[in-house]
């Protein structure tokens, strides 16, 4: 059994990734930093002892790191069984108030970032492969102060069921969650969308496993939670104007910048 890449794995959500599958995976896990990839190994391992856990610090946004990463996995004849994207920033703002370098930053990592990776893999995967790109439903429709954002999570849609047509003999799933309150500041975010916010959002326990037996099933796309498939069935039938419009009056007023 190949490996299971990991990106973004110190986040939230990719934290509870490596937690449901040490079990049963052998994980390769990245993220940009060494100390919390060592507490996550350390805590991986204190409950799964036999685990086979590891680790590759590494900027994402960063080719030269990205080329690190493969050559590592290169030396020690790493073939990987599987791929879950979970690494992105949530920068939220007008866009005039971005900077060059974060532009090139968000957009290096929720698509650039992600793909290469993704590529990476397929040079060197097993017979049997199951991808999970993490998308969002911020990436089914336009988002005024989040353009940015849903625009390259849109990206990660359409790039991956592409390549469902171009990787026939892989399981290949879109990830589409709501909010998932791991940090105080994405409570707040789901606080100011009111009710429909709290309707929308789902624990990062749930997710994953929703997201894991999607996978497992080799399914388009996985939603989770009621709430979120009725909003997106519903959503195209409102032109974009009207989805526009009520997006940027939820979120004109609240800006976070990249962690």
């Amino acid at each position: 059994m190949g490996y299971t890449l990991i990106t973004g794995a110190c986040g939230g959500l990719g934290k509870e990734f490596c937690r449901q599958l040490a079990a049963t995976d052998k994980l390769f896990l990245t993220g940009r930093s060494e100390e919390k990839l060592e507490r996550l190994k350390e805590e991986l391992l204190a409950k799964y002892p036999k685990a086979e856990i590891l680790i590759f610090r590494a900027d994402l946004t960063s080719e030269a790191d990205r080329k690190a990463l493969f050559d590592y996995a290169d030396e020690k004849g790493i073939k990987f069984g599987g791929y879950i994207g979970v690494a992105g920033a949530d920068i939220q703002k007008a866009f005039i108030k971005y900077t060059p370098e974060k532009i090139a930053f968000q957009t290096r990592l929720n698509f650039e970032a992600n793909i290469a990776m993704c590529h990476g893999v397929l040079l060197r995967r097993e017979k049997d492969l199951k991808i999970l790109a993490v998308s969002s439903m911020s990436g089914s429709l336009p988002m005024p102060y989040f353009a940015i954002y849903s625009a390259t999570k849109r990206a990660v849609i359409d790039f991956y069921e592409s390549l469902r047509y171009e990787v026939k003999d892989a399981k290949i799933t879109v990830l589409m969650p709501g909010g998932i309150p791991t940090r105080a500041d994405i409570v707040k975010d789901i606080e100011i969308q009111g009710w429909t916010g709290k309707l929308s959002s789902k624990p990062a326990s749930f997710v994953v496993k929703k997201a894991l037996k999607g996978l497992e099933k080799n399914k388009k796309r996985v939603i989770p939670g009621a709430f979120n498939k009725f909003v997106y069935a519903i959503e195209k039938l409102a032109p974009n104007a009207v989805k526009c419009g009520y997006v940027a009056r939820k979120w004109k007023k609240k800006e976070k910048d990249a962690f």
